[in-house]
């Protein structure tokens, strides 16, 4: 059995790949279904499955961003890109070495995907340089993805019988609680009454980043980075005292700090 991890944010999408790749690849075995950056992330970094196919465009991380990070949590995956932008990304996928499947996924397509996948997989180790080269050019050639929403400028949030407007430039952090999310200022916590996973949606990714499933932290907020002997990081903060604990797949994405 071949395992994989798919990710995709579009659930009728993610559904039909789902089901064209039952009959696509009998023997391949999906071992998580995800619908954003993060949790992809951590489903590859748990399962180390041979292959992973990537939406581009996910709330939180993007594709480019989980594949980015595989050279530290799971080298050997192959990966598929699924992608809406033909006209900016055929011709970095046609001179790199992975495989790319346009949106909506034509069976044709993806029994042609298949058959080059399972011929990598069978006779080649993967070409970390060739994947980082062409991340670079994707990174280029793809332009900045359209808002779902306008970046949240502010909210509102309870601290015991009070409500609180809280600009999201003066959030530190927000930490899932529950099916509610705790949000961390300078000034002290209150609580939305969001789940973590919508505010992917509405942040700006420019300035809040994951550094775990259950943590999204603002980079502005960053005092430092460190990195245990297990691979696990703890931030800490420019305006709180407690550290942020970072797991070990998400400290690939602070390699330049």
């Amino acid at each position: 059995m071949i395992d994989c991890v798919i990710a995709e944010d579009e659930l009728l999408l993610r559904d039909e790949l789902v089901q064209l790749l039952a009959g696509a690849w009998p023997e391949l075995r999906i071992v998580a279904v995800c619908d954003d950056g993060g949790s992809a992330l951590d489903a590859i970094a748990a399962h180390t499955p041979q292959v992973a196919f990537l939406d581009i465009r996910m709330p939180g991380l993007s594709g480019l961003e989980v594949a980015g990070a595989l050279a530290e949590v799971s080298p050997a995956t192959q990966v598929v890109f699924v992608t809406a932008y033909d006209q900016y990304a055929i011709d970095a996928f046609d001179r790199g070495a992975l495989d790319y499947l346009l949106k909506p996924v034509a069976p044709a397509r993806l029994a042609a995907t298949v058959q080059r996948v399972k011929a990598r997989l069978a006779s080649a180790k993967p070409d970390d340089g060739a994947l980082a080269a062409l991340l670079r050019q994707l990174g280029n050639a793809l332009p900045p993805p359209a808002p779902r929403n306008e970046p949240l400028v502010w909210l509102t949030a309870s601290a015991g019988t009070e409500t609180r407007l809280i600009m999201v430039e003066d959030v530190a952090y927000f930490q899932a609680d529950s099916k509610y999310t705790v949000v961390m200022t300078a000034q002290g916590e209150a609580l939305l009454r969001k789940p973590i996973r919508e505010l992917l949606d509405v942040l700006d990714p420019a300035i809040f980043r994951q550094i775990h499933r259950s943590t999204i932290v603002n980079v502005k907020a960053i005092a430092s980075v460190a990195r245990d002997e297990s691979g696990r990081g703890m931030l800490r903060l420019r305006t709180r005292p407690e550290t942020l604990a970072v797991s070990q797949p998400f400290m690939a994405l602070f390699r330049a700090m």
